[in-house]
């Protein structure tokens, strides 16, 4: 029997795989300097939540100054020495030096900085020249060597867009002024994105933290067993389960591998599952977690400011909702068809933890269900974070085990601050992006160079929206990817007259499944780790179990009814119950196995039926549910013919 991974291998491999978990193991005098830094940033964030943020330049200014010190402090310059190095290196400790400098320059300068709003004097140039520096050796080091490269090529972009060919060109961005937008205003750096990870992400990652110290985590797994252990595949289906419960406290796809994976993926292997085909369930599942509302992934927050329009945060969750339960409902019948095709059965009563003990711990969800509720009754998201955290102190008094004492509280401020830094690297980023992407109107361009591309046409639209948030999500973290394809394809989908809040979800999506498609892949690459399958097919299988994800989004474009946008409870249960149905043909179809094993043709028709069903139109609805039929009558009377043969023969 193969055993679940112990801390040291999931750490291990999380150093691996998520850039953000590859830091030093400081000793020494330098261990406590960081670790009292981590608390001043939660402190921070906790004081401007509870008594108001502050201006913007300021609260984003310290926010960034925060991260950039405590990255290098903690993130060493060479990837070969994560998780190796003690001490920080005397350069890392000049540039966590000059980020204090970085971070506190608006809020001593500001009374001078606001009085020569447009114009650069003094250290101005500099510490705007250095920030620029920073932010991108720190989103190196914390995020990845591919979103720095993004935003160095958009700054040289902008410096050079008179050189540009075609519609490309654009009078140009000097030094001067393109230090000036990035760090002087409110459309760099210090822009929405950082803006965001500054108020919301912060706090909501602050939240998760407290939620992990109850040892909720543990316990999504003791539930999803609860749940779905006994059925035929268990295993596999308690890694769907636990997957999407992760994903309310976890938004990254690795992290959520590595937590689940380490005790799902042994357990489906242990019972009879293929390597790859275990580690691509897990895979697939933990990456849909940053789809899962109530806390999704840290993009759908910058959704929120990316739309405006009164969005809530609360509008985007209620939208994500269906479509998230889609994803997992078509990942859970494909390993229900795989486990009936190669015979596996679920898991036995001994294999089971006790019901009494799994009931005796639902007070741990009560925090989740308390932010749904508090969002759900309008209160703004801060206030829903904060008061989260502390009902999640209440409610984790009611069991010695479960308690969050004085020392876990004081943990848990330093690993919510730790969880934040890669996203303020991220955001930062982001916001070098959109900064140029403001100052030299690439945005429309792209967006009309799309259209042009494509034709106008809506289809062809999304394909092409579809293929870039693709590429751009294996090079850079969902946060960063949204950002880039927000500001330059989601526009070419809004001109051709699609709701904003669709348009978004459309590259939001795609920018997560991402995590899961090959070459890059690099949930699967984790999971394929774990479970010693080779990675390719690893992420080959994982592409498949989540073939949902690649039509969910085009379903809520031609069919914005699914995201509960202008429509009647009667038209929406229609729709969800086709769009079930649906994938119930598609997931047979890909198998290759219903209630018997699928010819060829029959494949074909079942993936044909549940296309026409998932296609929101009326006579694609009709003829997808007469050949889903069709072909359920056809498996039921082979099914019973064999019965009865084998009835028979065996008379």
């Amino acid at each position: 029997m193969e055993e679940a991974l112990s801390e040291e291998k999931q750490q291990e491999l999380l150093e691996k795989y998520d850039p953000e978990a590859g830091t030093r193991k400081l000793k020494g005098i330098i261990k406590w300097v960081v670790f009292i830094g981590l608390l001043a940033f939660s402190l921070f964030h906790l004081y401007t939540g509870i008594f108001g943020m502050l201006t913007a330049q300021l609260q984003r200014s310290i926010h960034l100054g925060f991260a950039l010190a405590l990255i290098f402090l903690l993130f060493p310059a060479r990837k070969k020495n994560r998780g190796k190095e003690h001490k920080a290196a005397w350069y890392d400790l000049i540039l966590a030096a000059l980020s204090v400098i970085v971070g506190a320059y608006w809020p001593v300068m500001i009374d001078d900085l606001v009085l020569r709003t447009g114009n650069l004097a003094g250290l101005d140039f500099y510490v705007g020249l250095a920030a620029i520096l920073l932010v991108l050796e720190a989103t190196r080091r914390a995020v990845g060597l591919p979103i720095a490269i993004i935003a160095v090529v958009f700054m040289l972009y902008a410096l050079y867009g008179p050189y540009m060919p075609g519609f490309m060109a654009h009078r140009g961005v000097s030094l001067d002024r393109l230090v000036q937008t990035m760090f002087f205003t409110t459309e760099g750096i210090l822009g929405t994105p950082i803006g965001v990870s500054s108020t919301f992400i912060f706090l909501f990652l602050l939240f998760g933290s407290f939620l992990i110290k109850t040892g909720v985590g543990e316990y999504f797994n003791d539930l999803s067993i609860a749940v779905a252990g006994r059925s035929v595949g268990g295993p596999a289906k308690v890694a769907v389960f636990s997957s999407a419960l992760q994903g309310t406290i976890s938004g990254s796809s690795v992290a959520n591998v590595v937590t689940s994976g380490a005790f799902t993926i042994p357990m489906m292997k242990n019972l009879g599952y293929k390597k790859e085909f275990a580690g691509a369930v897990e895979a697939a599942s933990s990456t849909g977690g940053q789809l899962m509302p109530p806390i999704m992934g840290a993009a759908a927050f910058l959704m929120v400011e990316f739309i405006g329009g009164g969005i809530s945060y609360w509008d985007i969750a209620k939208a994500a909702a269906i479509p998230a339960i889609l994803y997992f409902t078509g990942i859970w019948i494909m390993t229900h068809f795989e486990a009936k095709r190669i015979g596996l059965r679920g898991l036995t009563k001994e294999e089971m933890p006790s019901l009494k003990m799994v009931l005796s711990k639902l007070y741990l969800l009560i925090p989740i269900i308390a932010i749904i509720m508090l969002m759900m009754s309008g209160m703004s998201v801060i206030r829903a974070a904060l008061w989260s955290i502390v009902i999640t102190v209440v409610v984790s008094a009611v069991k010695k085990e479960t308690r969050i004492g004085f020392r876990g509280i004081i943990d848990a401020l330093a690993d919510g601050a730790r969880s934040a830094l890669g996203v303020a690297a991220a955001t930062a980023a982001a916001g070098i992006i959109v900064g140029v992407v403001t100052k030299t109107g690439l945005g429309l361009k792209m967006a009309n160079g799309l259209l042009d591309l494509s034709g106008g046409a809506l289809l062809p639209t999304l394909f092409l929206t579809m293929v870039a948030s693709l590429i751009l999500g294996m090079g850079s973290p969902t946060t960063a990817n949204y950002v880039i394809t927000s500001t330059i394809a989601a526009p070419a989908i809004i001109l051709l007259g699609i709701p904003d809040l669709s348009a978004h979800l459309f590259v939001f999506y795609f920018g997560i499944v991402a995590d899961i498609t090959p070459p890059v892949a690099l949930a699967a690459m984790a999971a394929a780790a774990i479970s010693g399958g080779e990675p390719f097919r690893t992420g080959v299988e994982s592409s498949k179990l989540a073939i949902s994800a690649f039509i969910i989004p085009y379903m809520f474009v031609l069919s914005p009814e699914l995201l509960m946008i202008d429509t009647s409870w009667m038209y929406l249960i229609w729709v969800v119950f086709t769009a079930f149905i649906g994938m119930i043909a598609i997931s047979a179809g890909v198998i290759g196995y219903w209630m018997r094993k699928l010819a060829w043709f029959e494949r074909i028709l079942a993936i044909g039926a549940g296309l026409a069903l998932i296609y929101p139109e009326k006579i694609s609805d009709i003829i997808g549910l007469i050949t889903f039929c069709g072909l359920l009558a056809f498996q039921y009377l082979y099914k019973r013919k064999s019965v009865t043969n084998n009835q028979q023969i065996s008379g």
